[in-house]
């Protein structure tokens, strides 16, 4: 009878240790389980990221498409344009505006290309350091190239522009009336008279005293005239500061 009592728990050992096995394998599954939540936690979080990335790229590539085919911000850098348009404005210009048989008119205000009538002809700068300057500007976050300039239409091709000795500016004899002039300037003080070659505009800024415009480049090739071909855009909107939020018109200023 000793001997039942003593060997009695004896089948209870083996049952108590498998317990503990199962309990200790019980554990090991869960660690488990915690690892794999962790990988699956930085995978969520690698795509995740690279959504954002793709996204973000989307949103490059077309803001960059808008703005070299439709409306393109340009940052002003001079004050040539004053009080029209001030240093740090970016203006919107309107790439479609002339796209579809429209063409420049007198008072516009326009974005264009001044190589070959402002700027000579000449050689270009690494290719790289052009195309990361060029997607800037196409953003309105760099100054616009070197030969980009802004100026308002004074006359167009066909039209007798001439500067009295009174400084004012007559077009096909009629007194040409400029509110958009800066205070205290006169229309101009380099007196004139051409005529506009058909294709072709006759530009000025409305800050006289501070643009070099076409009367700087008469005496050079191209006559200070800008080949209609050579408008980027019309300067439609002020969109940037908020606190000049304006529509460019061609009487002059900005209009809220």
């Amino acid at each position: 009878m000793l001997s039942e009592a003593a060997g009695a728990p004896a089948p209870d050992a083996p049952d108590t240790g498998d317990s503990a096995t199962g309990g200790s394998a019980t554990g090991g599954s869960a660690t488990g389980g915690s690892g794999t939540g962790e990988q699956g936690s930085r995978a969520a979080g690698w795509l995740t990221w690279r959504r954002a990335g793709l996204l973000g790229v989307i949103c490059t590539v077309f803001l960059l498409l808008l703005s070299n085919f439709v409306l393109q911000p340009f940052l002003i850098p001079s004050r040539s344009m004053e009080p029209t348009l001030a240093v740090g404005d970016r203006v919107l210009v309107d790439k479609l505006a002339y796209r579809f048989g429209g063409t420049p008119q007198r008072g516009d205000v326009v974005v264009f290309d001044g190589t070959g009538s402002f700027v000579p002809e000449g050689p270009t700068g690494s290719a790289i350091g052009e195309a990361l300057h060029g997607v800037g500007s196409a953003l309105g976050l760099a100054e616009p190239s070197d030969t980009d300039f802004v100026k308002r239409v004074v006359g167009v091709g066909g039209d007798d522009v001439a500067c009295d000795a009174n400084g004012r500016i007559k077009v096909n004899g009629v007194p040409l009336d400029e509110p958009y002039l800066f205070p205290g300037d006169t229309a101009s003080k380099v007196p004139f008279r051409i005529v506009v070659p058909l294709g072709t505009l006759w530009v000025m800024g409305d800050h006289r005293s501070q643009s070099r415009d076409s009367r700087d480049h008469l005496g050079e090739p191209g006559g200070g005239m800008v080949p209609v071909e050579k408008v980027i855009g019309r300067a439609d909107w002020i969109g940037w500061p908020v606190s000049r939020w304006a529509h460019v018109s061609p009487a002059g200023g900005g209009r809220g």
